[in-house]
């Protein structure tokens, strides 16, 4: 869709919605429109844990979001919402603030440019041992946070492509961990017709002690997304059991190629309030 007015024209729908499978996308809701999503992680399709005795993965869940976003203008978005989480620091109660610094203007500026920012707090009942990492000696040991800048371009009138560099900073992790995870996302879209799309999404994540022999992954999602005009519906494959950004990131520890991948979909439903 392309908006003309004051000589400026605008390209918006980067991408249909403000999340690609995992991440988060550019784009932010309309000013007074809230969005309504339910997203589900099912468990293995393969590996040690699916097959046939858990229906290739239907028959579990590894995570499960319910949460709103609302546009206070048409460019800054706040959002809630509640996941299961698959971490040690689960059971989670995700916030995030999202605001578009730049829109992208044909033959005048060619990116898109969102900043997003994520706050987590589990709700895990605290450990009576202290040498746990539920024992939660100071309450900010519950929180974890997310900052992410993303950039987008559009390509024509059917590919666009997003880089999406960011920090998860936990307030505590096990002995071997860090606390801070550097990591850079790409996220892309072939607009096939005005009504389906094929969405990737991947994340790079730099770690000095952790990697692929330690059970980390790289969260690796690859979906279709169909509009219907009011309902974004998705459905993915991926890697990553977590759907909150605080959670997916940190704790991916499936893999592809053990067939450690599961099936997904998310319902979006947006409301003009």
């Amino acid at each position: 869709m392309m908006l003309f007015g004051q000589d400026k024209e605008y390209i918006h729908d980067a991408f249909k919605d403000t999340r690609v499978i995992n991440s988060h996308s550019v784009e932010t809701l309309q000013k007074h429109q809230l969005d309504f999503r339910i997203s589900h992680r099912f468990g293995d399709i393969a590996g040690d844990r699916g097959g046939w005795p858990n229906f290739y993965g239907l028959e579990t869940a590894a995570d499960v979001l319910i949460g709103v976003d609302y546009g206070v203008t048409d460019n800054f978005t706040v959002g809630l919402n509640r996941t299961k989480g698959v971490g040690t620091l689960s059971r989670l109660i995700n916030t995030s603030l999202k605001h578009r610094i730049v829109r992208q203007v044909k033959d005048i500026n060619p990116f898109s440019v969102t900043l997003v920012g994520e706050m987590s707090i589990t709700t895990l009942p605290k450990s009576s041992s202290p040498n746990s990492l539920l024992f939660f000696d100071a309450f900010s040991h519950r929180f974890i946070y997310s900052v992410q800048i993303l950039v987008a371009t559009v390509i024509g009138d059917k590919f666009t492509i997003q880089l999406s560099p960011g920090l998860v900073h936990r307030n505590i992790v096990d002995a071997l961990d860090e606390n801070r995870l550097f990591n850079v996302g790409l996220q892309a879209k072939y607009q096939f017709n005005k009504g389906f799309a094929l969405i990737f999404d991947g994340t790079a994540i730099f770690s000095d002690t952790r990697d692929s022999k330690e059970g980390f992954y790289p969260p690796i999602g690859i979906g279709f997304e169909f509009d219907t005009g009011g309902h974004v519906f998705q459905l993915n494959f991926t890697n990553a059991r977590g759907l909150a950004t605080t959670d997916y990131i940190p704790n991916t520890r499936s893999s592809w190629s053990d067939g450690e991948f599961r099936f997904g979909f998310t319902i979006s439903r947006l409301f003009n309030l």
